[in-house]
């Protein structure tokens, strides 16, 4: 017996051994790019998990794994073949000719009278049971696997057997497939799967044979870690305490079978550099950890990873301190070439400096940039704070500055640097700190991970930046449709949503989309997702407040937050029905009421008036009562007057007169309330009224 466990299957009554296997399935290749892996094998898990299920070959648990030169599906639990099923199949009529009737029973191997005429919903025909026997595991696996492993999704694909022929990440060189021990047979590209395969390029064997059960550890004996968590515990083991980029620790992971991280070093004097140009050469160009001190300072030593075995000679570590150095010097020469000419002096040569074709030159960008920051500057939001004419000055200059380093050597060299370069550069030629720090952020946040601008004329700038770029894009047409955004109009927008709320400014934010209604959606899109996915509310909040407005981001987060804390509070969402039930009555009498108003006189006692007076003490309420929070509390107190009057009072009155005073009434109350949230988004168990009464 295999190593597969032993079950029992006690279904269909009877009762019958079943074995279950294991499925070991290996795809080695040339080096595949560490940015793909997680993608691969995303699919693939998902891929052989589907395709066992579809065949009805059990439930088994699947793992994956991955490694530069080789993806792995393992799968546990997988029966030896599909189980046996019946299929009812339908022949004549039972009128038909009896040639015809005898020629379907010889055409299924039967004869006549062992047909059984039974009806199939429409008229009564000849039929009987047909027994399928289930197919080998090995069977459908082979058949299947060969394109379940081309289909993978890779951006980009190669061919390597000439053109037309078989493409894929990298070249296919070997093919483990086994259930158990037996090989699933099939070829890709020419490469025929069997039970061998590789181990590190330079310190293990070309081929070896392998086992499910021994496959981890045969990989290990060949200087493969299989398990990427063991990889990553294995770089974050060296002595030298480094600061940890995550970013690239994943990389370095991904880049490795067999890491081993080093210490190395460089020169003191490169500290001269500013740490974040030294911080990215390490990082980028040579895929090092920087090595900061106690106090946070950069210290002359970095932690590398090699894919060997150690350095027992010290030859690997001394040749990337030679290549640091080189990388170091460049970037002293492109400093202190850079500093002959100052920022203001290559403003000017942005005119040279192309932006986008249809939006011209980062000159004529830096000009609108500068509109956009004056312009905002001059906004309540900022000329009403007490430093608001240095903020303005500061924010101004940065804005005529902000691209000039997109001219330097080091930009040039280090394109992830651009900003922070500008920035360095500011305060190395005397600008004010306000100046150089604004110009250093302006590029945040990138991520939603980031930190927004830390001044209120770095966000003013970064703000600025990236409506720029929203504005000119949807005025040309430029609009991201499905996953295509080349121009990161999505990080753009979503980076100033945070700016906003996270730095608390109450810019407009639908006024500074200039009228563009596709560019309000979009921008409203990304308020909805940064409310939602970032913060945590729920959809239906998100959508009832934003009903309500939303060009004042910090007015929506406090109505968001309200709304959250009110709303498991009793009266809250049977009051939130109710609105919708208005809302409907209102929308079914097709009643606008826009001038209307209430007459006293035909507001009849009782639950009405009592409905009406609650209403009157209610708004006046909410005009003192100081946070939305409060607000909230007050109007769901209105819950038993509203359901008071659905229950008591006929809105649809025979007298036209009543009727519509009754109609003002409620579009008075939605219209009122509605202010906060649009009550009638928020989803509630109740059932709602979808007729006028």
């Amino acid at each position: 017996m295999s190593a597969g466990a032993m079950r029992r299957d006690e279904s269909r009554g009877g009762r019958h051994e079943c074995l279950r296997h294991n499925l070991l399935l290996e795809i080695g290749c040339e080096e595949i790019p560490d940015s793909m892996l997680s993608g691969a094998l995303d699919y693939l898990g998902g891929a052989v998990s589907g395709l066992l299920k579809e065949n009805d070959l059990g439930e088994p648990h699947v793992r994956t794994d991955a490694t530069p030169r080789r993806l792995v599906v393992r799968a546990e639990g997988v029966s030896a073949r599909q189980p046996d099923s019946e299929e009812r199949v339908w022949g004549p009529a039972s009128n038909a000719p009896p040639a015809a009737i005898a020629g379907f029973a010889k055409k299924q191997g039967m004869a006549p009278e062992q047909l059984e005429i039974l009806s199939d919903g429409k008229a009564m025909k000849y039929s009987f049971v047909r027994k399928i026997e289930g197919r080998p595991t090995t069977t459908i696996l082979a058949e299947a696997l060969p394109q379940l492993v081309l289909k993978a999704p890779f951006p980009k694909t190669m061919y390597w057997t000439g053109k037309g022929g078989v493409r894929f990440i990298r070249p296919i060189r070997w093919i483990v497939a086994l259930l158990d021990d037996q090989v699933v047979p099939f070829e890709i590209a020419g490469v025929a799967s069997g039970n061998e395969s590789s181990g590190h390029r330079k310190l293990g064997a070309a081929r070896f044979p392998v086992t499910y059960e021994n496959f981890e550890a045969k990989l290990r004996e060949n200087f493969v870690i299989l398990s990427a968590a063991e990889r990553r515990k294995r770089i974050r083991a060296v002595p030298t305490k480094y600061k940890c980029d995550n970013d690239l620790l994943d990389m370095l992971v991904n880049l490795t079978e067999w890491p081993t991280p080093f210490t190395g070093s460089f020169d003191a004097e490169f500290l001269d550099l500013p740490k974040e140009v030294l911080m990215m050469v390490m990082r980028h160009h040579q895929k090092y950890f920087a090595v900061e001190t106690a106090d946070g300072k950069l210290a002359p030593k970095f932690v590398a990873v090699t894919n060997t075995d150690g350095d027992p000679e010290g030859l690997i570590r001394h040749g990337n301190e030679r290549v640091l150095r080189a990388r170091f010097n460049d970037a002293r020469f492109f400093w202190e070439t850079d500093q002959k000419r100052k920022l203001s002096e290559r403003v000017e040569d942005l005119k040279n400096v192309t932006f986008q074709a249809k939006l011209g030159s980062y000159y004529e960008k830096t000009e609108r940039i500068y509109d956009l920051v004056n312009r905002m500057c001059a906004l309540p939001a900022v000329s009403s704070q007490t430093d608001s004419a240095q903020v303005s000055n500061h924010a101004k200059r940065a804005a005529r500055l902000c691209k000039a380093d997109l001219t330097t050597e080091l930009v040039k060299e280090f394109t992830e640097l651009q900003g922070i370069i500008g920035g360095l550069y500011a305060r190395a030629q005397g600008e004010p700190e306000e100046v150089a720090a604004a110009i250093y952020d302006h590029y945040k946040p990138v991520s939603m991970e980031d930190t927004i601008p830390g001044t209120m004329a770095g966000a003013l700038l970064s703000i600025a930046d990236k409506l720029d770029t929203l504005r000119g894009c949807f005025r040309v047409g430029l609009i991201p449709s499905g996953s295509k955004d080349p121009f990161a109009l999505r990080r753009a927008a979503q980076g100033i949503v945070k700016i906003l709320v996270e730095g608390k400014l109450r810019l407009p934010i639908q006024t500074l989309c200039d009228g563009n209604p596709q560019l309000e959606e979009f921008m409203a899109e990304r308020v909805r997702h940064y409310f939602r996915e970032i913060r945590g509310f729920q959809y239906d909040e998100v959508n009832a407040v934003l009903s309500s407005g939303w060009d004042d981001l910090l007015d929506v987060e406090e109505r968001l937050i309200a709304v959250k804390a009110v709303r498991p509070t009793e009266d809250f969402e049977p009051l939130a029905a109710s609105f919708k039930r208005i809302r409907n009555i209102l929308k079914q009498a097709q009643f606008e009421g826009l001038g209307d108003s209430l007459q006293d006189g035909l507001i009849e006692s009782g639950p009405e008036r009592e409905l009406f007076e609650a209403f009157e003490v209610t708004r006046l309420a909410l005009k003192v009562l100081p946070d939305y929070r409060s607000r909230l509390e007050k109007v769901a107190g209105l819950r038993p007057k509203v359901d008071r009057f659905f229950d008591k009072i006929l809105v649809n009155a025979p007298d036209p007169a009543v009727r519509r005073n009754r109609l003002t009434l409620l579009h008075h109350l939605l219209a009122e309330f509605s202010t906060i949230a649009d009550f009638s988004e928020i989803v509630t168990n109740s059932p709602e009224s979808k007729e006028i009464n």
